[in-house]
């Protein structure tokens, strides 16, 4: 079936030099607050970010409330995503939680056509809280495109203790973030701040993705 073309949500210079595009995760769509502020925040550091809503999650705007497919089923609307945007400028995927578990679900595929430069998660559903057996890291075990994940050292859905245990793929990288939940926010009297978490963040994501590019243009 084909899929919807995505309508965007656009933050950033005309002529960044690097793209983003960004999913939202399965229970809030692409202008919370946390995506806004992050979508804010690559736009000073020179990247434009392209954010989108599933399918399900544009339905509730009229009035649906379905609740959010399997990951694998939103495979195809992600790719329909990329296919839609403008070509010419160098393209990480990713998300937030659910969101980004899709986009790393079609990364290789979409690396090994060069149409994109690399992955880049916020938060990422490594298992569902209090649910630590049941992990979704089977296909990052061998992942070859460069991804980067901001998690918060003590997300429910993969706090630092349990991520460093884990056979991920050497080219994942991951930036933790003080404290932080899985909006990265840490606790008062942590010694970190949301405002800070947030751009260390983007402040990883940019350099990622710089370097992304940087790579993509000797091979």
């Amino acid at each position: 079936m084909r899929q919807p073309i995505a309508q965007f949500l656009v933050t950033g210079p005309a002529d960044a030099g690097v793209r983003f595009l960004c999913a939202h995760g399965a229970g809030a769509g692409m202008e919370t607050a946390f995506l806004s502020a992050i979508a804010g925040l690559l736009a000073e550091r020179g990247v434009t970010t392209y954010r989108f809503e599933f399918g399900y999650m544009a339905a509730r705007r009229q009035g649906a409330r379905n609740p959010p497919p399997r990951a694998e089923r939103l495979t195809d609307e992600y790719r329909a995503a990329v296919a839609a945007l403008p070509s010419g400028v160098p393209l990480i995927i990713g998300g937030k939680s659910m969101g980004g578990r899709v986009a790393s679900l079609v990364a290789d595929e979409l690396y090994r056509k060069q149409s994109i430069v690399g992955l880049a998660c916020l938060g990422y559903p490594f298992h569902p809280p209090s649910k630590p057996a049941q992990l979704r890291t089977v296909h990052l075990t061998g992942l070859r495109c460069p991804m980067l994940i901001a998690q918060g050292e003590r997300d429910p859905f993969g706090a630092r203790v349990e991520v460093e245990r884990y056979a991920l793929s050497p080219a994942i990288q991951v930036h933790w973030a003080g404290d932080g939940d899985h909006d990265l926010a840490p606790r008062g009297g942590s010694g970190f701040t949301r405002k800070g978490n947030l751009a260390h963040a983007a402040d990883a994501i940019a350099d990622f993705a710089n370097r992304a590019v940087e790579h993509a243009t000797r091979i």
